[in-house]
């Protein structure tokens, strides 16, 4: 699964471990969940849509044969 963590945090200028105390998980959580070594519970994925105001289904991207 694919994401645009990276992407939203540049646009919001915020730093992994801002991202990670706002949705109440570590910067190294954040980092793999960036880096696709992670996939967050459904939960976690919410948290993170909803801090930048946007859909799930924006955030993480399931390619095919996923």
């Amino acid at each position: 699964m694919k994401n645009t963590i990276r992407v939203e945090r540049a646009i919001s200028n915020i730093t992994q471990a801002q991202l990670g105390e706002q949705v109440g998980v570590s910067r190294q959580a954040i980092n793999t969940i960036e880096n696709g070594k992670y996939i967050p519970s459904t939960t976690l994925a919410i948290k993170i849509a909803k801090f930048f105001n946007k859909k799930v289904e924006d955030i993480f991207i399931i390619e095919v044969g996923d």
